[in-house]
């Protein structure tokens, strides 16, 4: 953990402490350190507890009558005493998530530029090429912890937002420090601005990247080599996370690294322990087995593909043949059902097509595979249709619908058209969250398969461990570990993810899987202490003001 003591010393004292949103207390600091720091008579005489801070601040929060406005006023109070900030999101978790990130992340992202007041992280552009090891040199502190990054090309569910895309890696880190407790000073969010092919983006006066078509093949290939390598040389005990590439790059690159830098794509991995953690905790309501499943993907891209190769590592652990579990996945893409009759199948599409006549309407499709679960991960809104969540209710007595794509103005549906179009039967999980739905005279919690409950617990495990690569079997365990983490209580009302509430519990006992995962695939140097709950609390950053005197 950093020693924010010794850091305020290291600072002139007075004035300059305020402007360090790590060291500043604003009217937190007491009339003593306000005397030894030279801080008196720039704050107010009033001396605040960090809870009586946190009490304004959520009575402002409750003042914005606008969610974007909330996201500013949130973003502010980051920049200003991240302390204050952490506290509050961490108190309110349930509140703040979908401020500080999906869904509203989205829109921020949207309309960075026009909201921009001061940079966090690093904008690492592609006329930087031959000099990325200054810029990572140019960030303060030489030892960080995990790395966010992305080149914004496909955010969320929103596309290319070029150097927009910050928003992301910014509130993915505030989800570490939030939901797992990794130090905040030790989290450096990256934009790697290649560029964008957004033409609303060149036209804008107050786009904030490089108004140029994005960097392609080779030229593109070479920038993300050397960001790796000289991030390995700057940084070289940090777990990288790739967020938000495109599908034309991001199972590429992850192939390409992941057996040489700790490093994964949450979009990828992530998306799929958090869905196969529902699946797994939906067997308490369905009382079916795992390999009774059929599940019907729509959508087949990157994050689909990985949740279907996941939950084909979850059938060969329990003694399945691959070829197996993968006859138990089928996929819907642009093309319709994904066959091996169809010519100039992508190579991450073959294992997944099976041998069928061509068909290219969903409900046709869903009557004719009868899956038992619905797994939308195509960013297309509201495309599954009433006739479809009908046709679900009809082949199966409770059928699983898990809506995944994000922000909440692109799930395939929502939590009310759900449970009211399969007359409150289906088990159903959204990325982002919806209101509680009464059907029948019986209200339904939708579950909000978030990869906040995987990615946080993940990181924390891995920087605990100090693993070499981040493989597959750390999210196959991560997923067990949070399908087993929900109560009976929450199956009750219909729901597959625990309470945000207890999220930074749920990161925890990721992170303790996430070590031991770590030690049985031989991936440590060291060896797992024997007070091991007690080593990781060691690296769990708390949100509690510094005595500095």
């Amino acid at each position: 953990m950093v020693d924010y003591k010794r850091r305020i010393n290291e600072l002139p004292k007075g004035s300059q402490i305020l402007h360090e949103p790590l060291l500043n207390k604003g009217t937190g600091f007491t009339m003593r350190e306000r005397e030894e720091l030279n801080l008196k008579g720039l704050l107010p005489p009033t001396v605040l507890t960090i809870e009586e801070q946190k009490a304004r601040i959520m009575k402002n929060f409750h003042a914005k009558q606008d969610d974007l406005e909330k996201y500013i006023f949130m973003i502010a109070l980051q920049d200003r005493n991240e302390t204050l900030f952490y506290r509050t999101v961490i108190d309110e978790i349930e509140t703040m998530m979908p401020i500080i990130y999906t869904p509203v992340v989205g829109k921020a992202c949207q309309q960075y530029g026009h909201i921009f007041r001061r940079p966090r992280g690093l904008f690492i552009s592609a006329t930087d090429r031959g000099s990325i090891n200054t810029i990572l040199r140019n960030w303060p502190n030489p030892h960080v912890d995990v790395i966010v990054v992305t080149d914004g090309e496909r955010i969320l569910g929103l596309g290319d937002l070029g150097a927009h895309g910050m928003g992301i890696p910014v509130g993915k880190l505030s989800l570490y420090t939030a939901c797992a407790g990794i130090d905040p000073a030790r989290c450096l969010p990256i934009m790697l601005d290649i560029g964008t092919d957004n033409e609303e983006l060149h036209k804008d006066p107050l786009y904030i990247g490089i108004p140029q078509r994005r960097l392609r093949g080779s030229k593109y290939d070479d920038f993300i080599d050397e960001f790796m390598n000289e991030v390995k040389s700057v940084f070289p005990d940090a777990l990288i996370q790739f967020e938000d590439f495109a599908n034309i790059n991001a199972a590429r690159l992850l192939n390409k690294y992941r057996n040489d830098f700790r490093m994964f794509n949450d979009d990828i991995q992530g998306t799929a322990a958090v869905t196969l953690a529902g699946l797994l905790a939906s067997q308490r309501i369905t009382h079916r087995k795992l390999q009774d499943e059929r599940l019907m993907f729509y959508g087949a891209g990157t994050a689909g593909i990985g949740i279907a190769q996941l939950f084909v590592s979850a059938l060969q652990k329990n003694g399945f043949s691959e070829d197996e579990a993968q006859s138990k996945c089928w996929f819907i893409d642009s093309r319709g059902l994904v066959v091996k009759e169809r010519k100039k199948l992508t190579e991450s599409k073959l294992p997944f097509a099976h041998h069928h006549s061509p068909m290219h309407n969903m409900l046709g499709i869903i009557n004719t595979i009868k899956p038992t679960a619905l797994i939308g991960v195509s960013g297309q809104p509201q495309s599954f249709s009433q006739p479809v969540l009908e046709a679900m209710a009809r082949i199966n007595e409770r059928p699983i619908v898990f809506a995944l794509s994000n922000p909440t103005s692109m799930s395939e549906c929502t939590a009310e058209q759900a449970y009211s179009w399969t007359d409150g039967r289906c088990i159903f999980a959204s990325g982002s969250p919806f209101e509680p739905v009464t059907v029948n005279g019986k209200t339904f919690v939708p579950g909000q398969g978030n990869n906040a409950y995987i990615f946080p617990g993940v990181g924390l495990g891995v920087v605990v461990s100090r693993s070499y690569v981040v493989p597959d079997t750390m999210f196959l365990t991560a997923a067990e570990t949070l399908s087993a983490m929900v109560t009976d209580e929450s199956i009750s009302s219909g729901q597959v993810y625990p309470p945000l509430a207890s999220i930074r519990d749920v990161s925890k006992n990721i992170a303790l899987a996430v070590v031991r995962q770590a030690e049985s695939d031989g991936l440590m140097d060291s060896v797992i202490p024997d007070n091991l709950n007690q080593h990781i609390d060691k690296y769990i950053y708390k949100a509690v003001y510094t005595d500095y005197t």
